[in-house]
């Protein structure tokens, strides 16, 4: 069974081909999608942004779960249920205590394994390795910062919003701390899509990385 992790490296929508990749994984079953993300108010109308590129391609059922209002009972029941997973924007530090510090976490990490696509924006997408490296212009205290991820990709290291926040230093301080891993700036309208683990397409604007202490353009086709 081959398993589907897309990392956007903003706020929707999905890229084109990307949208249409997610949905083919997603279609194995009519199971509804289930959008993963922290409330904030007003979140019905960030809604569309998710969902219209997938709406285009075909999908229909979708299932919201705010947290935390969302009991954790029935966001695991849900995810279970599921035929693609996405996982919101917002700030980092509380997707990180809402879902990884949570039994969420086990549920989602059962649905990858069964196949089930996974996206995360943002965010969403800082969280899904074992590590969430949470860059300074993400948190109040301005500081880099580290915590517990998913583990649903073993020694990668993400930053989002790269060009437009300037986060070339904070991936330095990333690669600093995890020399050994395979590191990535992905930028606003840009996506990673790995398969089985292994980085297999990007798309959109720009992803970089650093080798041997160089920041190069990222393209795997």
């Amino acid at each position: 069974m081959d398993k589907h992790l897309f990392l956007f490296g903003g706020v929707p929508p999905f890229t084109l081909h990307m949208a249409k990749k997610f949905v083919e994984a997603a279609s194995k079953t009519k199971a509804p999608v289930v959008l993963l993300f922290v409330e904030r108010d007003g979140w019905e109308q960030f809604i569309p942004l998710y969902t219209q590129a997938l709406e285009e391609w075909g999908l229909r059922a979708f299932n919201y779960l705010p947290l935390p209002s969302t009991p954790v009972e029935k966001a695991i029941d849900a995810i279970k249920n599921s035929s693609g997973i996405i996982i919101g924007g917002g700030d980092t530090n509380l997707y990180a205590d809402y879902i990884v510090e949570t039994p969420i976490s086990n549920a989602l990490k059962e649905s990858y394994e069964s196949g089930i696509p996974i996206a995360g924006f943002s965010a969403g997408a800082l969280i899904i390795p074992e590590w969430c490296i949470i860059s300074p212009n993400d948190n109040a205290q301005g500081e880099f910062q580290l915590r517990k991820g998913l583990g649903l990709l073993s020694d990668v290291l993400i930053a989002v919003h790269f060009t437009q926040w300037n986060d070339e230093a904070h991936l330095r301080s990333a690669v600093g701390t995890f020399p050994n891993h395979s590191n990535y700036g992905i930028d606003e309208n840009a996506c990673l899509y790995f398969r089985n683990g292994q980085l297999e397409a990007t798309e959109g604007n720009g992803v970089y990385s650093l080798e041997k202490g160089v920041l190069k353009r990222v393209d795997p086709s």
